[in-house]
């Protein structure tokens, strides 16, 4: 299997697991992944079902939204995909999703705070609302850039929320973990508060993550 056939596979696995744990509903959310060794993104079309997605149905655009390969629309928020990987070197993979506690802070224009060790481990950080714009604008992308800096996670204001990484695996992983984090922050705020880590403590779990967790 060559490395376009294999990124798209992989992209139409994740569309699937994102729809089955409910990290959206419908056709809404998007998903996109880096080709190796080319400067192309392999993103999923616009309004098609997740569950009926086969490779071929996967668009494969260069970084200047020309496309390589496929026949579909690709998703409206190619724009935002774009931006985020021309920005950002690290980066190559973007999950973008509508999961309820994630987006119930988004609508609220509430960040995710950085309180949960597992979140500031993966993120880098609190997870920041970045200003609205309309979907499918050049104006999301730009926004979301700012407010994703050094970070893999960012909220999309009334909208969803974006997790990104360097594979696929991980900015889905990313995405889990600030939804689990966003329900966990909206009932401690129902307990009486959020007990923020300090910045010193995150840089040190960030650290390890990158270079002390798992198998090496």
């Amino acid at each position: 299997m060559d490395h376009r056939l294999e990124t798209c596979q992989k992209v139409v696995e994740k569309g699937i697991e994102m729809l089955a744990i409910n990290l959206t509903v419908g056709t809404w959310g998007n998903i996109s992944c880096r080709i190796p060794e080319k400067d192309y993104v392999a993103i999923t079309p616009s309004g098609m079902s997740y569950d009926t997605l086969a490779p071929e149905d996967i668009v494969v655009m260069d970084l200047r939204g020309n496309t390589i390969s496929g026949t579909n629309k690709p998703s409206i928020e190619l724009p935002l995909h774009l931006a985020i990987y021309n920005a950002r070197d690290d980066v190559q993979a973007i999950v973008h999703t509508h999961s309820p506690y994630a987006t119930a802070l988004a609508v609220a224009r509430k960040e995710v705070p950085g309180a949960v060790e597992d979140m500031v481990q993966i993120v880098g950080g609190k997870v920041r609302v970045s200003e609205y714009a309309l979907p499918g604008t050049v104006q999301l992308g730009t926004n979301t850039v700012k407010a994703l800096e050094g970070r893999n996670a960012v909220l999309l204001a009334n909208h969803g929320m974006i997790g990104v990484g360097r594979n696929l695996d991980e900015a889905f992983r990313v995405c889990q973990v600030v939804e689990k984090s966003a329900q966990i922050v909206i009932f401690a705020k129902l307990m009486g508060g959020v007990v923020e880590l300090s910045e010193e403590d995150i840089a040190g779990m960030r650290n390890f993550y990158l270079n002390g967790y798992g198998q090496r």
